[in-house]
């Protein structure tokens, strides 16, 4: 307890100390005076805020002794509150608590935001990638340092264990779009996964795995991806030797670089563009635009789609142009 409190322990502990003594109060007044509740508790008040204010009923010389103990036994309890709330606007811990309140506030007015579950050499690009979109983000971590970090860099971050159910909800997971499971922990990422599908099983998971083997197990949690840093990065590096013009072309579509990007665009139901092949939906001409694939709703992909392709609701059109164009396109789909 003294630890989780840290700086407030003290001011506890003064409120215990000023609550016995008030109690003491009452009871000796009430006992050894004999004088009613009322009487006691208003005797008590006054003589504990040294107001100066008129004996409620005549005392006896043994009750005047009391109550000068008393006195000094009161003031020195609001003495020692006072330094231990000293002592906690010092260190900032007010400050500290309004920061957190606030980040509270704001992360459950979030939807349709990410969740990261740690903010390691993964997790922290992950969740700069996310920001750069423009998207919300919500970090759990359990390193204080890394959450002073984030905290001074106007990340959203929750302090916890990301396997326990409570943290997870209070990072608003049902509210989530996605949740990416970056932790170093092997079985905690299983754990995360299975954790968040139950929870909310609509949601899009993606799992890190430091071995091939783990994949399988991810999978069978709830991830709907696993990912393998070593792999792809691996694999980077080998494609930036073998094919160097491509791999940096990739890397400025996905990444937005020189007013190029490569976006994935999804067709809800209402939009006017559904059930029209390519020709019709003057993609092309209209917002110069080149759509490279197209995945149907049962998971299909279809690339380099002929211009007789029909789009269909809930199709995801793979589309590479300028931001400006991809943002028109997107508002009519």
């Amino acid at each position: 307890m003294r630890a989780r409190l840290g700086s407030f322990w003290s001011i506890v502990l003064g409120v215990i100390y000023l609550f016995l003594i008030f109690l003491l109060g009452i009871g000796f007044y009430m006992i050894y005076e004999h004088w009613d509740l009322g009487s006691a508790f208003y005797m008590v008040v006054i003589t504990l805020s040294t107001v100066g204010f008129m004996e409620v009923n005549q005392l006896s010389p043994e009750g005047r002794i009391f109550t000068a103990f008393l006195i000094m036994l009161g003031v020195g309890g609001f003495v020692y509150i006072a330094g231990a709330f000293a002592q906690v606007l010092m260190d900032g811990r007010l400050q500290i608590l309004w920061g957190k309140h606030r980040m509270m506030k704001m992360i459950s007015k979030l939807r349709n935001h990410f969740i990261v579950c740690g903010h390691g050499r993964i997790g922290s690009i992950v969740v700069q990638e996310i920001m750069n979109d423009g998207h919300d983000v919500v970090v759990i971590e359990n390193d204080p340092a890394l959450i002073d970090k984030m905290e001074q860099e106007g990340i959203l971050c929750l302090e916890g264990d990301a396997t326990s159910d409570a943290v997870l909800m209070s990072a608003g997971l049902p509210y989530a779009k996605s949740l990416i499971s970056a932790v170093t922990s092997e079985a905690a990422n299983v754990y995360v996964t299975l954790t968040a599908r139950q929870l909310n099983p609509k949601i899009t998971i993606v799992a890190r795995a430091g071995d091939k083997s783990h994949i399988s197990r991810l999978e069978l949690a709830g991830a709907d991806r696993v990912v393998l840093p070593h792999f792809i990065g691996g694999l980077r590096m080998a494609q930036s030797v073998l094919r160097p013009t491509v791999t940096n072309f990739l890397e400025l579509a996905v990444r937005g670089g020189i007013d190029l990007q490569m976006e994935e665009l999804a067709v809800s139901p209402e939009s006017e563009l559904v059930d029209k092949d390519l020709i019709e939906s003057r993609i092309r001409p209209n917002y110069n635009l080149i759509i490279i694939a197209i995945k149907k709703e049962t998971g299909e992909m279809v690339f380099n789609p002929g211009p007789k392709e029909i789009i269909r609701a809930n199709d995801t059109l793979l589309a590479v142009g300028k931001k400006t164009n991809l943002a028109e396109l997107r508002e009519i789909l």
